[in-house]
């Protein structure tokens, strides 16, 4: 949400000290992993050349999703051949976060990894809940963000709950009408729109938020993210018209952080977009006038919306928005009378998974 939409496509010069990031181990997906690794063989053919080194960062609370460690004792298989197996670059590039105890601590440690070179997590803290450890505050660092600064955003909101009334208070707000909307009126999904591609990435991580914290004894709202305007020519119509059975949140960016574009004046004989009557208009103007209107189209069908307003994207109210998100995650949890920490239901597929391959 934070880097330029197109970091990894960027010459190492427009990003000074900052290594591309990609994202494995997080699927069984053959050929995305495939393509990674052809990627590296590709572009990184010396490895005396600092510019051509990758290296990886596995993180894993115990070590045992099956997903996580297959790929990572694929890359590092990968690194060995690249770097030899017995250079010291191993450990510096291959970087493990996990718990105090598990596989992949064990793992670590057998293949001579200093206990000070393992990055730990609190074993208190459940991976979803993780993105204030360093299971998020490394990625971020790595990518040159302020990782002071989310931790300051989070703990101004946390703050601001433990201290603030009601009618000041976003985790309670946001808590109450959401729990009222999916137990007292009926609305089991739970649309969180977006209205910044950006912060699509962020919609998917409160999706896995809420879905492992409040699924649980049959109950739990359903959580959807969509992309606005994007997705409104695709579930728009659903919204408007369809079941009525969601709250939608807008989450909206006040201030983008690039200068705004405008629309600008084509000759009269090339205006047959008949744009010209919006040429001062910017690209916010049109975001606002877009959100607006489809707020008030759902108003008028009595479709129930709530609004996340930020001022601007920033490591700041980033770090304020992912706090309040999981402090109301958890509040409603306590409302509804379940356990918001735990997944049972993640460790029986799991378990199931790993009989079927023994077979």
């Amino acid at each position: 949400a934070l880097c330029h939409t197109y970091h990894n496509e960027l010459p190492s010069k427009s990003r000074p000290g900052v290594p591309r990031i990609y994202f494995e181990g997080n699927t069984f997906d053959n050929d995305t992993l495939q393509d990674l690794l052809e990627l590296l063989q590709t572009t990184c053919v010396d490895p005396e050349l600092r510019e051509e080194r990758w290296g990886a960062v596995v993180i894993s609370q115990a070590g045992d999703t099956l997903e996580t460690a297959a790929a990572f004792r694929v890359f590092r298989r990968e690194a060995a051949e690249y770097y030899g197996s017995r250079s010291e670059l191993l450990h510096q590039l291959l970087i493990p976060v996990t718990g105090p105890a598990g596989k992949l601590r064990e793992l670590c440690l057998a293949d001579g990894y200093p206990e000070e070179d393992i990055l730990t997590l609190p074993d208190t803290i459940g991976g979803r809940f993780s993105v204030f450890t360093a299971a998020g505050l490394l990625p971020a660092a790595l990518m040159g963000l302020d990782a002071r600064a989310l931790l300051l955003g989070a703990a101004a909101m946390t703050q601001r709950f433990l201290e603030e009334p009601f009618d000041r208070n976003p985790v309670l707000q946001f808590a109450a009408i959401n729990f009222l909307m999916t137990q007292e009126l009926d609305k089991p999904v739970r649309v969180l729109a977006v209205w910044s591609k950006k912060l699509e990435g962020l919609g998917h991580w409160y999706d896995q938020l809420l879905a492992e914290s409040l699924g649980k004894q049959g109950r739990g709202a359903t959580p959807v993210t969509v992309v606005a305007t994007r997705d409104l020519h695709a579930r728009g119509q659903q919204h408007q018209e369809g079941a009525r059975d969601k709250i939608i949140n807008n989450l909206v960016v006040k201030t983008p952080r690039t200068p705004p574009i405008q629309i600008g004046m084509a000759d009269r004989n090339q205006n047959q977009d008949e744009l010209n009557t919006l040429s001062r208009k910017s690209w916010p103007n049109l975001l606002e006038a877009a959100w607006g209107g489809t707020t008030q189209a759902y108003t008028d069908t009595a479709r129930p919306t709530a609004d996340l307003l930020l001022p601007a994207l920033s490591e700041h109210t980033l770090g304020q928005l992912m706090q309040m998100l999981m402090l109301a995650t958890v509040v409603e949890g306590r409302l509804m009378g379940v356990n918001p920490y735990g997944q049972p239901g993640v460790e029986a597929y799991q378990r199931h998974m790993k009989e079927l391959l023994k077979g």
